[in-house]
């Protein structure tokens, strides 16, 4: 549960007085909301207040603040694609659940890459073996990288076409896409059998397609700030999607949905909880209120019950609310999609957001190197 605090409180805690307080509030660095039980009082998100302790420790040095850059600290890079306020993700200023009601993924890629025209994305002729999946995508991105141009000499209307030419590749080996030219999700829902539900795949691409800095995100800017193709960042922000901690957290929680589906939420819940590891999928830190991407696509259909005694059970024992991952679990059970496709819309989605911040990174033109502390052993000096 969110921790807020009375002006008294907050005041308090950072240090300084009623005026500085709101200065913090009018600059936006701390949200106020009136208070549910004293009228003509306020409340201020206790979050917001700890990062300005946060910071106020850290002081200005140079090395403590790139230290705390590395694991959800202090931003690292500026950027205009999509950012995450007060618990809202949004698409250059535009809230993503909103958008999700109605857009499509190339509406989307349209809006993130500032393209003049919605691009299409094409499908392309699959390579025989493996069948369709991770290993297939990978490999076909694997040769789109050998044969590709460099970057950073693309007009940005090569670029646009390029990056709408990856995602329909990456699709077109995640799923065996039949040749048209309906819209993404319409294909999908067709090579997966189910037509029907096609506006539930419609969704849940739109909110993946990006999450402001993601380890995925992060490594397609560096990989394309040397100058490399579109492809070797599409290339390297799969190979971080598919990490445990990443977009693979997706197989762990099927796991357990799985095991709910098998015996029971109860049983599946206490067998994870027994291997001392944290529970997939619950629990954000980016959003401590609830993943509002997850809580918009779960209200669109109907989970199988298991799931939704998963979630109550795990709300009521620990306080923590689904992430998107079990959300795209609960969508692959109730539309019987193939055994991965909850990974492959989180790949395909989020391919939009690789290729959006590829072309920003490309457009500022800056390498990104950063700098190692050594803190091993102690050099040996050249005897005189």
């Amino acid at each position: 549960m969110e921790k807020w605090l009375s002006q008294e409180e907050a005041s308090e805690a950072l240090g300084v007085r009623r005026q500085t307080l709101y200065a913090y509030v009018s600059r936006g660095l701390i949200e106020v909301r009136p208070d549910p039980e004293r009228n003509n009082r306020n409340q201020y998100r206790g979050e917001d207040i700890e990062a300005m302790i946060r910071r106020q420790k850290m002081g200005r040095g140079r090395r403590k603040i790139a230290e705390s850059t590395m694991s959800w600290g202090e931003p690292i890079i500026t950027t205009r694609i999509s950012t995450i306020t007060h618990g809202r993700l949004f698409y250059r200023g535009r809230e993503a659940v909103a958008l999700s009601h109605e857009a499509s993924l190339e509406e989307v890629a349209g809006l993130l890459w500032e393209a003049e025209e919605i691009p299409h994305f094409p499908t392309l002729p699959a390579l025989g073996d493996p069948p369709p999946g991770r290993a297939r995508s990978y490999a076909a991105l694997a040769i789109a990288t050998a044969e590709a141009m460099p970057s950073h000499s693309l007009a940005p209307v090569i670029l646009m076409r390029d990056s709408a030419r990856l995602v329909g590749l990456l699709a077109s080996h995640m799923a065996d896409l039949p040749a048209a030219e309906a819209p993404l999700h319409l294909r999908l829902a067709q090579a997966w059998g189910c037509a029907e539900k096609a506006d539930l795949i419609r969704r849940a691409l739109v909110l993946l397609a990006d999450q402001e800095l993601t380890s995925s995100a992060f490594a397609a800017r560096v990989t394309v700030s040397t100058g490399a193709s579109l492809a070797a960042a599409a290339m390297a922000g799969i190979a971080a999607l598919s990490g445990p901690m990443h977009g693979d957290a997706t197989r762990r929680v099927q796991l357990v949905v799985e095991d709910a589906l098998r015996s029971s939420p109860e049983t599946a819940l206490q067998r994870w909880m027994a291997t001392g590891s944290a529970l997939p999928g619950f629990g954000h830190k980016l959003y401590p209120e609830g993943d509002p991407r997850a809580a918009s696509l779960l209200a669109t259909f109907t989970p199988p019950p298991e799931i939704s005694a998963l979630i109550t059970l795990v709300r009521a024992r620990t306080g923590q609310e689904p992430t998107i991952d079990v959300a795209l679990a609960a969508l692959a059970s109730h539309c019987a999609l193939p055994g991965d496709a909850a990974y492959a819309l989180f790949a395909i989605g989020r391919s939009v957001g690789w290729m959006a911040h590829a072309i920003e990174q490309i457009t500022a033109g800056t390498l990104i190197r950063p700098r190692a502390q050594y803190i091993g052993p102690e050099i040996a000096r050249a005897e005189a």
